[in-house]
């Protein structure tokens, strides 16, 4: 039995805490922001590396509280601190000194049982509102403890060419619905237009808009994501399937190949004799990829990824990615990339012969350049051809990077 801690032993982390919050900047928000009913008890927020969920929190910490309320706590559990004391102590501390909401960020650092001691948390806790995250979407989709009727759950997607605009101060513009887009594009298009030049900011985009860490490195942004592609390889896959080095190697290998190849129909039969892999163990790579947010993949049928054998397309998992694994970028695969990563957040999107993409269940799109027609969806009712390098549609063509202002 350990003994309670007292005020000086906290302090330290306490300090951390203010210094953060106090340093976080508030002055722009993700979309999930106001998406998060903040009055849950027990919020998970996921979202692959980079994407911003510390940040999420700490601005939640700052608007709602300020700084050093006394009523909130923000700690991150790859703290040196928690290697000396144990988060049951300091969450009993934080309870009897009346705080009342706690934002818990890198959980995976407490190990497999994470999820385990969240749950008692939440069970010996009832008054405590606790929001938590951590770094690795691969360990917290793999939680071992019983936490979804527990706790509301929120993905955080990177993001969206709308929010970059946001970011870099050129534009504030609320999101659009689909119905919006494709029935009102060319007056949204030409306003919007006539406030910035779109397109040489959609470019930059496409190289380095995803991530929110971007800002803190232009030179560096490269080598930052390709960081972040080995943590998700070498840190969080290993620590949710007993993996050798070998199928790490392997799972690099296949990551490198398909981004090389996307988006066509995969062989996979032939990748996995490339990759000396057997089936099994050659499809539990491609979903741990996928579910990383490496690779999105495609089906026809809308099937749930566990029942998934072969994608009818794969993609890279936005187009940042994209230019740091590819050494030649191929503009028409580029494209469909960048439609798929705006669109799926919210929207069923299926692979279909005729067009790239059915999204709902009811609209049909074919993604190309400038001068792509409607030869291919011709007889395709509630379908709508999208251009690449044009500023502002007409008719059933609209332009590429509005589908960017959907979240």
């Amino acid at each position: 039995m350990t003994d309670k801690l007292t005020t000086e032993d906290v302090e330290e982390l306490l300090e951390t805490s203010n210094r953060q919050i106090r340093e976080e900047a508030a002055t722009f928000h993700r979309y999930l922001y106001d998406e998060i009913d903040w009055r849950d008890r027990l919020i998970c927020i996921k979202g692959a590396r980079g994407t911003g969920k510390t940040t999420l929190m700490r601005q939640r910490l700052k608007d709602h509280f300020g700084e050093d309320s006394g009523k909130a706590i923000y700690a991150s559990l790859d703290d040196l601190w928690f290697a000396r004391h144990r988060l049951k102590d300091f969450v009993e501390y934080a309870y009897e000194h009346g705080y009342t909401h706690l934002f818990l960020d890198e959980v995976h650092h407490l190990g497999k049982d994470w999820s385990l001691a969240i749950k008692n948390i939440a069970d010996q806790f009832r008054k405590l509102n606790v929001v938590y995250s951590g770094s690795s979407l691969l360990q917290l989709e793999k939680a071992t403890g019983d936490l979804s009727r527990r706790q509301a759950t929120y993905m955080l997607e990177g993001m969206s060419f709308r929010e970059y605009l946001g970011l870099e101060g050129v534009l504030d513009h609320p999101p659009l619905a689909m119905e919006e887009i494709v029935s009102g594009h060319v007056g949204i298009a030409s306003k919007i237009d006539k406030e910035l030049k779109v397109l040489p900011h959609f470019e930059t985009y496409r190289k380095r808009g995803f991530y929110p860490f971007y800002r803190e490195s232009l030179a560096k942004f490269g080598e930052r994501l390709a960081e972040t592609v080995n943590k998700v390889l070498e840190v969080d896959y290993p620590a949710i399937d007993e993996v050798s080095q070998d199928t790490i190697r392997k799972t690099r290998r296949m990551l490198m190949v398909l981004a090389a190849s996307c988006p066509q129909t995969p062989n996979m039969s032939g990748l996995y004799r490339e990759l000396e892999t057997g089936r099994d163990q050659g499809l539990k790579m491609l979903k741990a990829l996928h579910r990383a947010g490496l690779l999105s993949l495609l089906d026809a049928k809308g099937l749930k990824l566990s029942d998934l054998s072969k994608p009818e397309k794969i993609y890279v998992g936005n187009t940042n990615l994209m230019h740091a694994l590819v050494p030649r970028i191929d503009v028409g695969v580029e494209r469909e990339t960048f439609f798929y990563s705006q669109v799926r957040k919210g929207h069923s999107v299926a692979y279909t012969g005729v067009g790239d993409f059915a999204v709902d269940g009811k609209w049909t799109f074919e993604v190309g350049g400038k001068g792509k027609g409607f030869d291919q969806i011709a007889n395709v009712s509630d379908s709508y051809v999208v251009n690449d390098e044009v500023s502002v549609g007409h008719g059933n063509k609209i332009p590429l990077w509005l589908f960017g202002f959907l979240y």
